[in-house]
C-alpha cells in the first residue's frame, strides 16, 4: 500500500472527529464551570472546601483512570509512561481525599506531617520516571551522561534561583522545628524544581511517536507544577483555602491529563504505521538551536541566583556554594563531551567530505551547480574530459549559453515545469539536449535534475555515441540496406503522411510501383553481385529523377515505388497526364543500358501508376499501383500503365474462380479424358494424350484453360503462394491418374504409352521431388516406356542444367520424352541442342494456318524437315481438317492429334477406339472415328474450349 493510501486509512473518520470535539467541549465546559465557581468563591465555604478538596481528587481520580485504561488497551512503547502517570494522579488524588477528610468530614486542621503530605510527595517521582520513559533514549553512555547533566544543569539552576529568592528564608524559618517538618517543608518545591527540570529536557529530547499527546501530557505536569510553585510561595501558602481560583489551575491539569492519551493522541494506532516518505519539514534555526543553548541558559539562571545575593548584601549559603559548584562542573564535564563530539563530527564530516569529492572528482559524469538565475556555481573536474572546457572556465557562465539554440526553449520549458511541481510527487526530472563543447561542436548530453536551494543541481553526461547510434538504427530500419532508398515501412509512412494532415483533399498525389523486367536473368547470368551492382545503380537512376519533395523506395527484390506529390491541381486530365509522362520518363531512365563489371546489361521497367481518390488508404492506393504494375507486365512488359477499377474487379474474380479450383481439387470434381496421337502413315494410335476436365454440378465437363493459365503463371514465376501449390496439387493429380489408367489398360492387352503434359518448372519444383515420376510408375506397375512426357519449356528462367540432367534420368528408364510447343516456345532451339527429346509436338498456331498461309507453310516444313534430319518423330497437334492431315503429311509429318481423327475420349470410348486400333486417314471426305459427330461440330467444341461439352455416354 502507498504512503498517501496508508495516510488515508489512519486518518479518523469524521464520525471520530466530530466525538473528539465533542469531547473537548464538555471538558471546556466543565473547566469553565470550576473555574466560575472557584472565582466566585461557589457561594458557600463548605461547597468550596467540598469542591476545592473532594473535586480536585475526583478529577485526579479520571485522570488515573484514563491513562490506566488507554496503557491497558494500547500496547506499544510509551504503555509505561501513561501507567506512571496514571500512578501519579492517583497520589495526587488520594492526598486531595485525606485532605478534604480532615478539612470537610471532621472539621479538624491538618496535622504536620500528615498522610495527605506523603501522598503529594508521592506524585512527584512516578511523573519523573514517566517524563524519562517518554523522552528520546540515548544509544550511547555519552548520551545519558548528557542527559543526566543537563538535568542537573536545569535543576541545580532553579535550585539556586529558588533557594535564593523563597527557600533559603523558609529553612531558616523552620530551623527550630523538628527535620521531618523542615524536610517536608522543602521536598515540596525540590519535587517541583526536578519535575520542571525533566519538563524541560523532555521539550527538546521527546520523541517524535505520539508527540500531540506526549505535548498535552507535558502541558499538564507543567501547570500542575506551576500550581505548586504558586501555592508554595510565602505571600499565598498563608491566606490560601480551599475551592480558590488557584484550585482551577489544579483541576485543568488533571482535566487535560485525562484527555491527552485519547483526545490529543487520537492517531494512537499511528505509531505502527510507516511514516510517509518524502521529505521532512525543516524545523526553525532557533528551534534547532536551543538544545545546544540548555547548559549555557541554566548557567545564565544560575548566575542571576548568586547575584541576587550579592546584590542583597547577603553571605553566601552553603547550599548555593555546593550547587553552584556542581552546575559549574557538570557544565565544564557537559562541555568537554560537546567539544569531542565535534571533533569527531569534524572528523567524520572531514571524511565524507574527501569521500564525496573523490566521488565528484573520480566520476566520468559532469555535476554542475547553477542558481537561481541560471548561472553556474560549480562545475566538478570531469568536464575537461567530457565536454573538452576547463571547470574553472565554466564556472560563472549562463547555462543558456552553452545550450544549442534550437533545445533551448525545450529545456527552459521542462525546469519550469519541474520547479513548479511538488517535490515530493517529482523528485528528479531527465532533459536531454545539446551541448556546446570546447571544440565548438555540438555533444548530445543527458541531464538528471535535481533541486538545491531554490537553483538546480544537474549530472551529466555525454551520450553522443548512443544518439549517433540510435540515428543509424532508425535509419537502418526505415531504409534498404543495399540501395539506402527508403523501404517498405518508411515508404507506407510518408504515404500515409501524404494521405492525411494539410494534404487529405489533394487527389493528384500518386504512387509508382516499378518493377525490373528480366532482373532474374542477369543474377541467373553474370550473377547475384551483379544483380546487386545493378539494383544500385537503378536506385542511384530512380533517386535522381524524382523531385526535391517526392519520395524514391525499394520495396524488396528488383520493386521499387515512387510517392509523387500532388500540386493540388483540380484538372485530373493534365495532372494524369504530367504523372503518366513522369512515369514514362521513368520507364526510359530505367531502361537505358547498365555498365556492369564490364558487361553492357539491359533491363526493362514496368510501372504501376495509382492516384489518391477521396478517401482511400494508404494500404489500398499501393495495391492499386501495385494492381497497375502487373497489368504493365501482363500487357508486354516495358510500359506505363494507369490503374482503372476494373483491374480490382479481376483480381476478385481471379480468387473466386481460385476458390472453385480449391474447391473441384478437394472434392474430387476433375476427370480425366485421352485424346488419341494417330500415325499419318498407317491411321494406328501411337499414343493417347492424357488432359483434365473439370466436373461442373449439372454433370458437364468443361475445359478449366483460364484455371491452366493463371496456374501455369504463377508457377513460371516461381510462386510459393496458393496458386502455385494448387497447380502443383492438380499435376500430381494429372499424373497419378493417367499411370493409373495406362496401367489398368496396360494389364488388359491395350499397351499403348500415355502422354501427360508437363512444364519444365514442375519438373524442377521442389514438391515434385527426384524420384517422383518413377515411384509413380512403380507403384501403379506401368513399364516406363509406356510413359511419355511433353515438356513445356516457354520461361527463359529455368535453369538447362538442372532440366538436362533430371530428363536424362528418365530418359535411360525409358522415359519418352517429348517437346511440346515446337514453334512457339523461347528457348526451342537450345532444347534441341541440349535435351535428350524423342518427339517434336508443333504449336496449333502453325498447325491452324498452314494450309491457308504460305509463309507458315514454309515454316512448319522447315521444322519437320530438321525433325526428320535429327530422328525424331513429329506430332501435329490441333489437326482438325482432312486438308491439314494431307499437307502435313505431304511435309513429313508422322502423327497427327486433333478433331481430324478424335475429340477427347473418355475410358469407354478409349478402350472401344483401342480395340478397333486404327483411325481413317484422311484422303477425301473424312469422318472422324468415334468424333460424336461431324467434323465442323467436333471443330467448334474443341476451340470452344470454355464452352461446356455433354458428358460421353460410358
Amino acid at each position: 500500500m502507498s504512503a498517501p493510501g496508508a495516510a488515508l486509512l489512519n486518518r479518523p473518520s469524521l464520525s471520530g472527529g466530530g466525538r473528539g470535539v465533542a469531547v473537548q467541549v464538555l471538558l471546556a465546559v466543565v473547566w469553565g464551570g470550576y473555574a466560575v465557581g472557584a472565582g466566585l468563591g461557589w457561594g458557600s465555604d463548605e461547597l468550596a472546601d467540598i469542591m476545592g478538596d473532594f473535586g480536585l481528587s475526583a478529577a485526579a481520580l479520571v485522570a488515573a483512570g484514563s491513562c490506566y485504561l488507554y496503557a491497558r488497551t494500547h500496547a506499544n512503547r510509551d504503555r509505561l509512561a501513561w501507567v506512571l502517570f496514571a500512578l501519579s494522579s492517583l497520589m495526587s488524588a488520594c492526598g486531595n481525599g485525606i485532605w478534604g477528610w480532615y478539612e470537610v468530614v471532621i472539621h479538624e486542621e491538618m496535622p504536620s506531617p500528615s498522610p495527605a503530605q506523603f501522598f503529594f510527595l508521592c506524585f512527584a517521582p512516578p511523573a519523573i520516571v514517566g517524563l524519562l520513559v517518554l523522552a528520546k533514549r540515548p544509544v550511547t553512555r555519552a548520551g545519558w551522561l548528557c542527559l543526566a547533566l543537563d538535568s542537573w544543569l536545569i535543576a541545580g539552576s532553579l535550585l539556586i534561583l529558588s533557594w535564593s529568592l523563597a527557600l533559603a528564608k523558609a529553612a531558616r524559618s523552620h530551623s527550630g522545628e523538628s527535620v521531618a517538618g523542615a524536610a517536608l517543608e522543602l521536598a515540596y518545591p525540590l519535587l517541583d524544581i526536578a519535575l520542571v527540570s525533566m519538563v524541560l529536557v523532555l521539550h527538546f529530547r521527546r520523541s517524535a511517536t505520539n508527540r500531540s499527546a506526549v505535548n498535552t501530557a507535558i502541558a499538564a505536569l507543567a501547570l500542575t507544577v506551576l500550581c505548586d510553585a504558586i501555592f508554595t510561595s510565602p505571600l499565598l501558602k498563608e491566606t490560601y483555602s480551599s475551592g480558590e481560583l488557584l484550585d482551577a489551575g489544579w483541576f485543568a491539569g488533571s482535566l487535560l491529563l485525562a484527555y491527552a492519551p485519547w483526545g490529543a493522541g487520537r492517531a494512537g494506532a499511528a505509531h505502527e504505521a510507516p511514516e510517509a516518505p518524502g521529505p521532512r519539514p525543516v524545523s526553525r534555526p532557533i528551534a534547532r538551536s536551543l538544545p545546544a543553548l540548555i547548559p549555557y541558559l541554566a548557567a545564565a539562571v544560575c548566575t542571576l541566583g548568586i547575584l541576587y545575593n550579592v546584590i542583597e548584601s547577603r553571605s553566601i549559603d552553603k547550599v548555593v556554594v555546593v550547587t553552584g559548584c556542581t552546575v559549574v562542573l557538570a557544565l565544564v564535564v557537559r562541555q568537554g563531551i560537546m567539544l569531542l563530539d565535534n571533533i569527531a563530527l569534524t572528523q567524520e564530516l572531514a571524511q565524507k567530505e574527501n569521500h564525496f569529492r573523490s566521488l565528484v572528482q573520480g566520476s566520468s559524469d559532469v555535476i554542475m551547480i547553477a542558481a537561481p538565475t541560471g548561472t553556474l556555481r560549480y562545475v566538478s573536474p570531469a568536464a575537461a574530459g567530457v565536454y573538452g572546457r576547463e571547470a574553472e572556465e565554466l564556472v560563472g557562465t549562463e547555462l543558456a549559453t552553452l545550450i544549442h539554440p534550437d533545445d533551448l526553449g525545450r529545456v527552459v520549458h521542462e525546469v519550469r515545469r519541474f520547479l513548479a511541481a511538488p517535490p515530493v510527487e517529482e523528485p528528479t526530472t531527465r532533459i536531454e539536449c545539446r551541448f556546446r563543447s570546447g571544440g565548438g561542436e555540438w555533444l548530445n548530453v543527458e541531464s538528471t535534475v535535481n533541486r538545491h536551494q531554490g537553483g538546480l543541481i544537474l549530472n551529466s553526461r555525454d551520450v553522443t555515441e548512443r544518439v549517433r547510434l540510435q540515428a543509424q538504427l532508425q535509419h537502418s530500419a526505415e531504409h534498404d540496406p543495399l540501395t539506402d532508398l527508403p523501404n517498405r515501412a518508411l515508404f507506407t509512412r510518408r504515404v500515409r503522411q501524404a494521405l492525411t494532415g494539410r494534404r487529405a483533399g489533394d487527389h493528384s498525389t500518386a504512387v509508382l510501383f516499378i518493377d525490373l523486367d528480366g532482373f532474374k536473368a542477369v543474377n541467373d547470368t553474370i550473377g547475384h553481385q551483379a544483380g546487386d551492382e545493378l539494383l544500385v545503380e537503378a536506385a542511384h537512376r530512380l533517386q535522381d529523377s524524382v523531385r526535391a519533395g517526392d519520395t524514391a523506395a525499394r520495396l524488396g527484390g528488383d520493386e521499387f515505388a515512387a510517392l509523387i506529390l500532388g500540386d493540388g491541381s483540380r484538372d485530373h486530365s493534365a495532372r494524369e497526364y504530367q504523372v503518366h509522362e513522369i512515369a514514362d520518363r521513368l520507364r526510359a531512365t530505367l531502361s537505358q543500358p547498365y555498365r556492369i563489371a564490364g558487361n553492357e546489361v539491359r533491363v526493362a521497367a514496368s510501372i504501376g501508376v495509382a492516384f489518391a481518390d477521396s478517401g482511400i488508404t494508404p494500404s489500398d492506393l499501393m495495391r492499386n499501383a501495385d494492381l497497375a504494375m502487373y497489368r504493365a507486365k501482363a500487357g508486354g512488359k516495358n510500359r506505363v500503365e494507369l490503374y482503372a477499377p476494373q483491374m480490382q474487379a479481376e483480381v476478385v474474380r481471379k480468387a473466386e474462380l481460385a476458390g472453385r479450383l480449391r474447391t473441384a481439387l478437394h472434392e474430387g470434381e476433375f476427370a480425366l479424358l485421352h485424346q488419341p496421337v494417330v500415325s499419318l502413315a498407317t491411321g494406328e494410335v501411337s499414343v493417347v494424350a492424357a488432359q483434365a476436365r473439370w466436373r461442373s454440378a449439372q454433370g458437364i465437363l468443361f475445359t478449366p484453360a483460364e484455371f491452366l493459365r493463371v496456374a501455369e503463371y504463377s508457377e513460371g514465376a516461381a510462386s510459393a503462394g496458393p496458386d502455385a501449390l494448387r497447380t502443383a496439387e492438380l499435376g500430381r493429380w494429372l499424373l497419378e491418374e493417367a499411370v493409373e489408367q495406362a496401367a489398368d489398360r496396360h494389364r488388359a492387352g491395350q499397351s499403348v504409352p500415355v502422354a501427360v503434359r508437363m512444364t519444365a518448372q514442375r519438373l524442377l519444383d521442389r514438391s515434385m521431388p527426384l524420384g517422383a515420376v518413377e515411384a509413380v510408375l512403380t507403384r501403379h506397375g506401368l513399364p516406363s516406356g509406356a510413359l511419355v512426357l511433353e515438356l513445356a519449356v516457354s520461361d527463359p528462367r529455368v535453369p538447362f542444367d538442372d532440366l538436362e540432367r533430371r530428363l536424362a534420368a528418365l530418359h535411360r528408364l525409358g522415359v519418352g520424352i517429348a517437346l511440346d510447343g515446337f514453334g512457339s516456345g523461347y528457348a526451342a532451339i537450345s532444347a534441341l541442342r541440349r535435351l535428350p527429346v524423342d518427339m517434336l509436338k508443333l504449336d496449333r498456331g502453325l498447325v491452324e494456318g498452314v494450309v491457308e498461309s504460305t509463309r507458315l507453310h514454309k515454316i512448319t516444313a522447315g521444322l519437320l524437315r530438321i525433325a526428320n534430319d535429327l530422328g525424331m518423330q513429329s506430332v501435329a497437334d490441333g489437326v482438325d481438317l482432312p486438308e491439314q492431315v494431307a499437307a502435313l503429311r505431304a511435309m513429313g509429318c508422322t502423327h497427327g492429334q486433333g478433331m481430324a481423327f478424335s475429340g477427347p475420349l473418355d475410358e469407354y470410348r478409349l478402350r472401344r477406339a483401342l480395340v478397333r486400333g486404327t483411325f481413317p486417314v484422311p484422303g477425301g471426305a473424312v469422318q472422324p472415328a468415334l468424333a460424336g459427330g461431324s467434323p465442323a461440330a467436333s471443330m467448334a467444341i474443341h476451340r470452344g474450349s470454355h464452352n461446356e461439352t455433354p458428358v460421353p455416354p460410358t
